[in-house]
């Protein structure tokens, strides 16, 4: 992604400082005395107008921030003449808003590179063929072919037979539902069987997805805006730095002693070590899998004190897999495995191929299956090993064999029964269950030991579902068969009780990631919309880094804490010393510079934070 037109602007204000302080000092050793303040005042004007730009910008807003401060010992160093100290403060200046840009602008782009695989065309029935047309263009009544794999693209009702389709984005729910020829589907739903016909009911833009999309902005609008750690210490800073440059021209005389006063304030262990050691935390939680896009999400997710977990995608796998085989007869479960995924070989559907895989990890050897027929959204009909195999939904697999006494097929809710029928009689049932992910409550544990003290389930699935799926975890709170606007709702009630971090993957979870404190999307399989509207994206599919990530910003930002008390007190050290006349203006920054290679040497700590195992399960 191409820097925006902002990081432009820094990094040539940052170019200017620098080249005009290494000319200057050139001029300045060949005794051009006089040019090279000419070429110091023409690389620190520039600056200086941005920074009074961005100043008048904030009190606008009705923020002071420490760019005042550094505006002041630039301005004062102009006006008495001190080109060089002037330079030096233009330098670090224009460093740290680099820093901080630089910061940005590497979540940018790793965020553009994993939002650009998002479809943004559908393929429609025309004039007895095909074509591809963006999304804003399909209008009410377009026929259109939703292939194997595609995202529904806006709301229609199905034109085919039967469809089979993932709404796990949308409501929560993590197993294929079933749609007939009539039946609604919603956009953003994702095709999990064959290919099926579409006819759009309404516009991209008045669509579910666009929907959702709309309450994402305005669970943003209203999220309040993060503040930066370097502006919680500017008031009291700026007070102390007027007072003491006040009183040293007063009781001496001297103005340039106000100025070397100011040019020692520089806020340099602010605004340095605070970016360094937040973009030190931000590569090192990528580093771990744990995308933060930029360092104000950083610091509000190392004060989190209320986790809100979606169920599907993130507690659970959001993938059918088999909990126990139910058999009846003399037939084993494990020959029932066997026979079922032989011939489930032969299907795409997504709960076909975990039976297959679950065979696989089972070390099980598997026929090629023959005379295979399959009833799409039905079931599989063939041959395995000469023997007659049928393998579908309980229903299709019943009236096709009969029931026998005692057979699965009221098992609890939430739970989905794949019948196998070996030679005409039902064999077993395939017990299937989208699964707690494995060590997500050692991973939730080790979240309380770092002061998470509220963790709440809020999900779109049915309660009973979500208690059963959540049994044991110690969770404070389960919230079922929510909308996407209920889950904002919830996200705000618990802000009331301190900073709320909210993990999803679904489209339903983007406006409750927005409106957190702090959105965490899952990035590797989760719905587009979720990863855009979080503050952090988890880059793997597994919740278990998100223990790393915020140990990681607790460190970062106590690490940032620690460089800015150092470098503060070593300031107001050299500000007395201004202000009694030991330091001159330029011995002032050259003062400072050194206390920023300090600080910036502490805030480097955080590249090599090490999150404890126990939060790495």
């Amino acid at each position: 992604m191409e820097q925006t037109g902002s990081d432009r602007l820094k990094s040539a204000l940052l170019l200017l400082a620098v080249a005009s302080l290494v000319i200057g000092l050139a001029f300045y050793l060949a005794d051009e005395a006089r040019i090279a303040s000419l070429i110091w005042i023409a690389g620190v004007v520039p600056v200086l107008a941005s920074l009074v730009i961005e100043i008048l910008r904030s009190l606008s807003r009705g923020e002071v921030g420490l760019d005042i401060v550094a505006a002041l010992s630039m301005t004062a160093a102009l006006a008495f003449g001190e080109t060089l100290a002037a330079a030096v403060v233009a330098v670090m200046y224009s460093g740290g808003t680099f820093l901080e840009s630089f910061a940005e602008g590497r979540a940018r782009r790793e965020m553009h590179a994993l939002l650009s695989r998002v479809p943004r065309t559908a393929t429609r029935h025309r004039d007895d063929g095909l074509e591809d047309i963006p999304i804003d263009e399909i209008l009410p009544g377009d026929r259109l072919l939703i292939r194997q794999g595609d995202v529904v693209p806006v709301d229609g009702t199905l034109a085919s037979e039967t469809g089979f389709v993932d709404t796990s984005a949308l409501t929560g729910e993590s197993l294929p539902v079933r749609l007939m020829r009539g039946a609604e589907a919603m956009s953003g739903a994702t095709n999990a069987g064959e290919a099926f016909d579409l006819t759009a009911l309404r516009p991209a833009k008045d669509s579910t997805y666009a929907g959702i999309v709309r309450l994402v902005a305005e669970a943003q609008a209203s999220k309040a805006p993060m503040s930066r750690l370097a502006d919680k210490w500017s008031l009291g800073f700026l007070a102390v730095t007027v007072s003491i440059a006040f009183a040293a021209w007063w009781f001496t005389g001297d103005p340039i002693r106000a100025v070397a006063v100011l040019v020692v304030a520089t806020p340099c262990p602010l605004i340095l070590a605070v970016p360094v050691a937040l973009v030190a935390g931000l590569s090192r939680a990528a580093h771990f899998g744990v995308l933060i896009k930029g360092a104000g999400p950083l610091e509000t997710m190392a004060r989190i004190h209320t986790l809100i977990l979606d169920k599907t995608g993130t507690l659970t796998d959001g993938r059918p897999k088999i909990v126990s085989i139910a058999c009846y007869g003399d037939t084993s479960e494990q020959e029932i495995l066997r026979m079922a995924a032989a011939l489930d070989q032969a299907s795409k559907h997504p709960v076909a191929q975990a039976v297959v895989a679950a065979a696989k990890a089972e070390g099980l050897r598997l026929p090629v299956p023959s005379e295979v027929v399959e009833l799409p959204g039905e079931g599989v009909v063939g041959r395995v090993e000469g023997r007659p195999v049928i393998v579908g939904g309980d229903g299709f697999v019943a009236a096709l064999v009969g029931r026998v006494s005692g057979d699965a097929s009221s098992m609890a809710a939430g739970s989905v029964l794949v019948a196998v029928a070996i030679d005409g009689q039902m064999a077993g049932h395939l017990v299937m269950s989208d699964p707690l992910r494995d060590g997500a409550g050692a991973m939730l544990n080790g979240l309380r030991r770092e002061g998470v003290r509220r963790i709440l389930l809020a999900t779109g699935d049915r309660a009973d579902v979500a208690k059963r799926v959540t049994e044991g975890l110690g969770l404070d709170g389960v919230r079922a068969g929510l909308t996407p606007d209920q889950k904002v709702l919830l996200v705000l009630s618990e802000r009331k009780r301190g900073p709320v971090m909210m993990v999803g993957d679904g489209v339903n979870d983007a406006p409750a990631l927005s409106a957190a404190d702090v959105g965490v999307a899952m990035g590797a399989r989760g719905a587009a919309a979720s990863a855009e509207a979080a503050d952090v994206v988890l880059l793997v599919d597994r919740i278990d880094p998100l223990g790393p990530g915020i140990e990681i910003a607790r460190a970062a930002r106590r690490i940032a804490v620690e460089s800015v008390v150092v470098g503060i007190g070593l300031s107001v050290m050299g500000m007395i010393a201004a202000a009694y006349g030991y330091l001159s203006p330029v011995q002032g920054a050259l003062l400072q510079e050194v206390i920023d290679v300090a600080v910036i040497l502490n805030a480097l700590r955080a590249l090599r934070i090490s999150p404890s195992d126990a939060l790495r399960v």
